[in-house]
Parts: C-alpha cells; structure tokens; sequence
C-alpha cells in the first residue's frame, strides 16, 4: 500500500507539471491541459482514483493547498496597486457579487431544478472566480494593465467572499427550516467570521513584526511563513468552517502592505509552490471524479445552467455594479465575459455537497456534476477567448516582445533606435536626467527612477517587455538588478553588459558570476561599446537569403563587428549571448554593430555599380538606332 500510494503521489507531481509544460510550450490554458490530464488518469483509464487512495487524509490535502494558494494570491495585492482602481474594484467585490448571488441563485433554482435551499447556497459559491485560475490566464494573455490587475483583485478578494456567502446561506437556511430556530447560530457564524479576519491580520502582523525585528533568521523565513498560513487557516477553520479563507486571505493582504522587504524576498518561493500545488489539486481533483458525474454534465439542465451564467448572470454583474466608474465599455465587456471557476469551487462544493445530503436535501447530490461543469466549461471558453477577445477589444498587449534596457548611455540609445525601427517595443530606465536627456532628445519612451526602487515596482508597467537587459557602467548594479528580476522574466531573457575590461579578460570577479547571461560576448564591455560608437561603428540590419546565407554573412564580417541580436520572419526577438548560442536561419534578420570600414565599403560598392548601370545605360543610348 505503501510503496503504491507513494507512486501515486509521484505520478501526480510528474502529470501536474508535465500538464503546465505542455501548457507553456503549446500556448495553451494550463487548467483545461491539467484538467483533461486529470480526467483521462482518473476515471477514463482508471490509473489512479486519489479521493479513494489517500483515504481521510484527502480532504485535509486539498484544504491546505487552497489555504496556501489563497495566501500567495493574496500576498501580491499591495492598496498602492488599487490606485485609479478601487471604486470598480469595490463596487464588482460587493455589488456585482451581491447581484451575481442573487441571480445565480434564480438561475441554479428555475434551471438547474435545485430546491431553494440548495441553490441559494450553491449561487453563493459560484460569483468565486479565484487566483487559481485566474492568475494563470493573465500571464498567458497579456492584458493592459487595468483589466488585468481588476480581474486579479476580484479573483483573490472574492474567493473568500464567496465561500462565506454559502455558509451564510446555509446557516439562514438551517435557521429558517428549523423546527425550533435559534439565533444564536447566526450570531456565531458572524462573530467567527469577524474573529477569523482579525486572527488573519493578528497572524500577518506577528510575523511581519518578527522579521523585522530580526526574530527569524533568513534561512527559517519562509518555512516559517508557510506554517503561520497553515496554523492560521486551521484555527479560524476550527472556529467556523471555510472561514479560514477569509483568515488567510487577511493574513496575506496584512503582510502584502507592511512593507517588508523579507516578503518580497520570498514571494518567488511562494509563486513556485502554489504552482506546484494548483497542478497536483487539479490532477487530484479531476481524477477522483466518476464517470457517471462526466455524463451527467452534458445533461440539459446542466448545460442550460452553465451558458446562462456565463452568457447573462456574469456579463448582467458586470454591467449594473460598474455603472459610474470610468471603465470602458471594451473593459467591461472583458471583465464580464472572464470569470473561471476554479480549485475553490469545487472543494467548497464537495463540502457542501456532503453537509447538505446529511440535512435531508437530497436534490444535493448533482452539486459536483454542476460545479465541474461549470468549472470545465467557463475553463475552456475564458481560457481560449481571453487572447482573441483582449486584441477584438484593443485591450491586449500582444506583439512582438519589448525590451527593457536599463541605463542610458550613446549605445543604449543606437540600440533602442534600431529596435524601434523594427517596431519593436523597448524602453530606457534611468535614475539621472542627465543621463536620459540623448534619449529624450531621440523620441525613445524613457522612465526616471531606480529599477529596483518600491516606487518604479507601482509605477512602471513591465508588461509589454519580456527582455531585461542591463547596461549601465556600474556592474555590480547590473548584477543586482539581473538577480532581482530574473524570477520575473526568466533565467534566459535577462541580460547584462560583460564586466570584464580590457586589462583583465580573465577576471574572477564575482559580479562576473551572478546575474543575468553576458550580453553579445564577453570581450564587449560597456566602455569598449561606447567607444565603438564613437569610432564611426553604425548599426546594421542584414536579411538572411538562400543566396547569402549565415556562413556568408559571418565570412564576410570584420572581426571587431559586435553581433546584437536577430528577428525572426515569426517576430521572434533573439539576442546574441555566450551563454545562449544562436543559430541564424535563413529569412533571419540581423543586427551588428559594423566598423566604418566595411560600411565605407558598402558604400563605394553601391557607386561602382551605380557608375557602371550609368555608363551601360550611356552606351545602349549611343548604339541605339535612329528611326
């Protein structure tokens, strides 16, 4: 039993991040790869049924991974980041979720065919949308900022929301059908909500105060952390079941806003593990299901059910809750069709489900049928037309990928311009006014402040760019900066300029050996780039042809020509780096920092064969007969 559940348990990992890679490397929605995944491991061949395998030990699993994801969604949402934002974010978290319930609730009541009772509680459940899902869908789309932090406001601050909303729902229900009502059960479901929110900010506080206080050494922060979520998920959980969402979720937001420099340290650590936990839940989810519950979904209430949520109870939400704001019509449009139901649904569901059947409602039993369905489908149809959607609506920021250069200087400026000729995004970060003015004075979009400043974080928006290149003459901040920002755009598209200088080619400086890869080659430091510019080097773009093709064009080149990076037909931007070998094909365009030499020679080749056409052209008119 041992060894087998034990395989179970690695079986799980290896199809939850083979289901993300696959996901990654297809350009496809991760949840619906894990969820397919899931269902053909599960009750299509029977590998694996992990509701059954891991006994009374399953439901504690899946609540716990729930707590750490909530908390880790939560731990990003700074109120700095609200700026310009809160009255539609307030407005959707209260008014649309309140509208989105009550409609739900009709819904679930007139076309699903659920008692009252139970649709009311389900309807409360159902206006979650959830960082689970949510979160990987923005990564995926690139939407404009906006909509996009809106949606991941309304993902993390309704979760909780909606889980309280059934239980709130359920304990009125248990009051009113009651043959000897009692007040005193609704008076402690609130009381335990509010203890819970307070428990969660007392949690985010004591840690928060101990870190700064150098109580917690570095090595035991984040462990530390991931056992204050659980404690305090569990102890408000013990109070009042599924309030321990709102504790966490308070616990995360209270961190988020201290301003410790600690949390931003570990938030990496944070990502990388509900990444981890949302893929084994969906597999663990998804192949615990019965085949009976899949046919079940295709069932005509069932189907009817899902498209009214999705086609009028969403986008209705919407509409009336954000009246007034100064969303757009494209932005509400967006934000009312993308709603995924997630990992939160369908524990809380399952819950609910059991809670229900033993109070005597059993029209409770199609509660799983009817959140996987929804689950699946909203999945589905949000994770394929978000893309398509945001570029209909102008609110995507799809393109060729920009590049982020930090430092301006003469080349950075020749660098940006030569991207710009190829419309390709770029901006120049710089601390110094001075140094910014050439940038200014060329047209290329710039911004004043330190890359690694609180304030660039809330202000600049990093989106469009999926290239960090670090070229400043100080090369202990470029290695810095690399560090700080390699977790966000990966280990292969962050650069920085060589460290080594002409007198030491071989140095075992350590800024050599952290950061980001060495940009172009390490013989090319950032003085010797300058000074280059200043010999009469100039930019130059050479297309790859059947005709002239990469070793041509390598044969052809001065040795001191620096080889910067290359486009694609695709519009996929590549740079040159020791690190990450190129290999150029034909249709490629390049770009090279050429010696005046050959482009004096460029030069004279284009008149000797304009002379020639000339006197050709002379000769045919002197040959030419006379009519």
């Amino acid at each position: 039993m041992g060894t087998t559940l034990l395989f179970e348990i690695t079986l799980i990992g290896l199809l939850g991040i083979g289901s993300q890679w696959i996901a990654w490397r297809f350009r496809m929605p991760a949840i619906v790869v894990m969820s397919i995944t899931g269902l053909l491991a599960g009750p299509i061949f029977g590998f694996m049924n992990p509701e059954v395998d891991f006994g009374d030990l399953y439901g504690p699993i899946i609540s716990v991974a729930v707590a750490i994801i909530l908390f880790e969604g939560s731990l990003n949402l700074s109120f700095k980041e609200l700026k310009g934002l809160g009255k539609p974010v307030f407005r959707i978290a209260t008014v649309g979720a309140f509208i989105a319930w009550i409609l739900g609730s009709l819904t679930a009541h007139y076309i699903a065919g659920l008692s009252w009772a139970v649709a009311f509680v389900i309807g409360g459940l159902f206006i979650v949308t959830g960082p689970t899902v949510i979160m990987p869908l923005l990564r995926q789309s690139k939407l404009k900022p906006r909509p996009a932090k809106i949606l991941k406001w309304e993902g993390i601050i309704v979760d909780p929301i909606g889980a309280l909303l059934a239980v709130f729902a359920f304990e009125i229900i248990a009051y009113f059908t009651s043959t000897n009502p009692d007040e005193t059960a609704l008076l402690l479901f609130f009381a335990a909500s509010v203890f819970a929110a307070i428990f969660g900010w007392a949690c985010g506080r004591g840690i928060g105060w101990m870190f700064e206080v150098g109580h917690i050494p570095e090595f035991l922060k984040s462990p530390a952390v991931f056992i204050v979520v659980i404690f305090c998920f569990t102890g408000a959980d013990l109070i009042m079941h599924e309030t321990g969402l709102l504790s966490v979720t308070a616990m995360g937001i209270t961190l988020a806003n201290m301003g410790i420099s600690s949390i931003s340290d570990m938030r990496h650590f944070k990502e990388n593990l509900s990444v981890l936990l949302i893929s084994a839940i969906f597999i663990m989810l998804t192949a615990s299901l019965k085949i009976e519950t899949l046919l079940q979904i295709f069932s005509p209430n069932i189907i009817g059910y899902v498209l009214l949520m999705m086609f009028i109870v969403r986008p209705l939400s919407i509409f009336i809750s954000t009246i007034g704001t100064r969303l757009t019509f494209n932005e509400k449009a967006l934000v009312g069709w993308i709603a995924p139901r997630g990992i939160v649904a369908l524990t809380v569901s399952s819950y609910f489900a059991s809670i229900l059947k033993d109070a005597g409602y059993e029209d409770a039993n199609i509660l799983t049928t009817l959140t996987f369905g929804l689950v699946f489908f909203t999945v589905i149809a949000h994770g394929f037309s978000i893309g398509p959607l945001a570029k209909k609506l102008n609110l995507s920021l799809e393109g060729k990928p920009g590049t982020l250069i930090v430092g301006s200087n003469p080349f950075t400026v020749e660098l940006a311009k030569s991207l710009q000729k190829l419309k390709i995004p770029v901006i120049i970060v710089d601390s110094s006014w001075e140094r910014l003015r050439k940038t200014r004075e060329a047209g290329i979009p710039f911004y004043r402040g330190d890359m690694i400043s609180e304030q660039t974080e809330y202000v600049l928006d990093t989106i469009p760019y999926e290239y960090f290149i670090a070229l400043t003459d100080d090369h202990s901040y470029n290695a810095l900066i690399c560090t700080t920002f390699m977790p966000e755009y990966g280990r292969t598209n962050v650069f920085k300029v060589s460290p080594f200088n002409q007198i030491d080619r071989n140095s075992t400086d350590i800024v050599s050996k952290v950061g980001g890869r060495i940009l172009f080659d390490k013989k090319f430091s950032m003085d010797e780039l300058n000074d280059k510019l200043y010999a009469g080097y100039v930019f130059r773009q050479t297309t790859l042809t059947a005709q002239y093709n990469y070793k041509q064009y390598v044969h052809d080149k001065d040795n001191s020509t620096v080889f910067l990076y290359l486009i694609t037909p695709t519009g996929k931007l590549k740079f040159y780096s020791e690190e990450m070998k190129t290999a150029p094909a034909i249709g490629d365009t390049i770009v090279s920092l050429t010696p005046p030499s050959k482009e004096k020679e460029k030069i004279q080749k284009k008149l000797n064969n304009q002379r020639s056409n000339g006197q050709e052209k002379g000769e045919s008119s002197r040959t030419a007969p006379t009519s």
